[in-house]
C-alpha cells in the first residue's frame, strides 16, 4: 500500500467515526476533525492516492497556474483544459485578488527561490497567500495559504498550511500537487525532495460524501504501490518546466469515485 493511501484513509476513517457535525457557509453539513497532519519523504516515495483515481494532470495544471503563471485569470487555466475554478469565476473572469494574484503582487516565488539558492539557511522562507487587506475582494479566500520551506543537507523540506480540507475532493489534489511543487523547486535549485508535510486546520468530510469514501475505505486492503514521478531531468528553471514535462510512471489505481463539489 502507498503511505498517500495510508496516511489518507486513517484521516477519513477517524473523521467518519469521531467527527464533530456542524453547518458552514455552502449549505452542505460535514463532520470535521481538527489539526490532522501527514508527512511524507519525497525521496521515498510520491503520495497520490491508488485507492481511488486523482487527475493529476489536472492538479499539477492548477499548480502551475498558482505557481507559475501567477494568475488569477480563469480563462488561462481553461485554456490548459483545466476547469476545477469555473464555479468561482467572476463576470471579468478573474477570481480576484486570490492565490496566483498574491504570488505575483509579492514576487514571492522569485524571492523564495533567491533564498535558497543564496541564504538556504534562512528560517523565514514563507510563501503565504493570506493577504489580511484583499481577502474581501477574493471569490474564495485560499485554502492552502501558506508554505514553509526548510533545508537540510542537500534536501528541500516544506509544509504546507490547509486552513480547510475536503478529504473528499480537495486534499488528494493537494497532496499531490504540493509534493509535485516540491520537486519543481528543489530540482530548481539544486537540491532534493525532502519532507513534504501536510497540515489541515479543519479536516473535513462533507455529509453527501460518506457513502462514497465508505466505498474507498473498503478498497484498503486493495490498495496498490505508489507511482513514480518523472519530471525532465534538464531544466533547472522553475519557469521553464511545461506541463508535458511532468508525468507519473505506472500509476495504477482503482477507478473513479465521483463526488459533487461544494461551492
Amino acid at each position: 500500500m502507498s503511505k498517500a493511501d495510508e496516511k489518507y484513509l486513517d484521516i477519513v476513517e477517524k473523521i467518519i467515526k469521531e467527527g464533530y457535525y456542524s453547518n458552514n457557509r455552502t449549505g452542505i453539513p460535514t463532520y470535521k476533525l481538527p489539526h490532522q497532519i501527514m508527512q511524507f519523504d519525497l525521496n521515498q516515495e510520491f503520495p497520490i492516492l491508488t485507492t481511488k483515481f486523482v487527475a493529476f494532470k489536472t492538479a499539477v495544471k492548477e499548480l502551475l497556474w498558482i505557481w507559475q503563471l501567477q494568475s488569477n485569470d480563469v480563462r488561462e487555466l481553461q485554456k490548459m483544459g483545466c476547469h476545477v475554478w469555473d464555479e468561482w469565476m467572476r463576470p471579468d473572469g478573474t477570481i480576484g485578488k486570490a492565490y496566483g494574484y498574491q504570488i505575483r503582487k509579492f514576487k514571492q516565488v522569485d524571492r523564495l527561490l533567491d533564498m535558497l539558492k543564496s541564504d538556504n539557511q534562512n528560517r523565514r522562507m514563507i510563501v503565504s497567500l493570506w493577504n489580511i487587506e484583499d481577502l474581501p475582494d477574493m471569490s474564495l479566500q485560499p485554502c492552502a495559504f501558506q508554505t514553509l520551506w526548510d533545508v537540510t543537507d542537500d534536501r528541500l523540506n516544506c509544509m504546507l498550511i490547509q486552513r480547510s480540507g475536503d478529504m473528499g475532493l480537495g486534499v488528494p489534489f493537494n497532496m499531490a500537487q504540493y509534493a509535485v511543487l516540491v520537486h519543481l523547486v528543489a530540482q530548481s535549485v539544486g537540491l532534493k525532495p525532502g519532507l513534504f508535510t501536510h497540515v489541515i486546520n479543519n479536516a473535513h468530510v462533507y455529509e453527501n460524501h460518506i457513502d462514497i469514501l465508505k466505498q474507498q475505505l473498503k478498497r484498503r486492503d486493495k490498495a496498490l504501490q505508489a507511482p513514480k514521478l518523472l519530471i525532465d531531468p534538464n531544466i533547472h528553471d522553475f519557469y521553464k518546466f511545461t506541463i508535458d514535462d511532468i508525468r507519473l510512471d505506472n500509476y495504477q489505481h482503482l477507478g473513479k469515485l465521483s463526488m459533487e463539489v461544494a461551492v
